[in-house]
């Protein structure tokens, strides 16, 4: 399989630090954003909205990072996407809740302070970051109330849920994301960042 996807960007790193923990090979095609390659027809023919990443498995081709997440725990048995349809369906609700709360404010941070500057494009937006700190703080209390009573997102246990929720907070330094009085939060991300998968697929510098 061949996963198309840039290396530092938290959608296209969580797949591949899950796929490393569920035992599943890619081979990684980088799709280099900073270059506008994700714009370049042989790319949008794979996936049309020009974003990673993109699986390819022979003629199946799927995008959105949940999605190819789920799949590739279903193309080996393991504990990240376990056979239970409660636990199924409860990791599906973190990742949701992840795409319509989570990303909103840490997705701000991560532009405002880390893209832009990588990219070039000029200086964070006061009005955006705080915008975007605010929204950090309204899903960080309500993530971090769960985690002070649970050590993992679901069942106790480590899951996708897990994999797809922690990875934006890889950036939380340099995309400056105030994790300082969540102290569940950060308990639960040091677990996650001492992971071989997460250490394995870390983009490099």
């Amino acid at each position: 399989m061949k996963l198309y996807g840039f290396p530092a960007s938290p959608n296209t790193w969580k797949v591949r630090a899950a796929a490393h923990q569920i035992g599943v090979p890619l081979e990684l095609e980088i799709v280099d954003l900073t270059k506008g390659a994700q714009r370049k027809p042989e790319y949008l023919a794979l996936n049309p909205t020009g974003r990673t990443p993109t699986l390819v498995d022979g003629d199946f081709k799927l995008w959105e990072s949940s999605a190819i997440m789920q799949y590739l725990g279903s193309k080996k048995k393991t504990p990240l996407w376990p056979d239970d349809a409660k636990a199924r369906a409860d990791i599906a609700r973190w990742q949701s809740w992840h795409l319509q709360h989570w990303s909103r404010g840490t997705t701000i941070l991560i532009f405002e302070n880390l893209v832009k500057k990588i990219m070039g494009i000029g200086e964070p937006d006061a009005k955006a970051l705080a915008q975007g700190t605010e929204l950090f703080h309204q899903d960080a209390a309500m993530l971090d109330a769960h985690l002070g009573r649970h050590p993992y997102l679901v069942n106790d246990t480590l899951t996708l849920a897990d994999f797809t929720v922690v990875a934006p907070l890889f950036h939380a330094e340099p995309a400056k994301i105030p994790l300082e009085k969540y102290g569940n939060i950060k308990r639960w991300f040091g677990a996650q960042a001492a992971l071989p998968a997460w250490q394995e697929t870390a983009p490099r510098r």
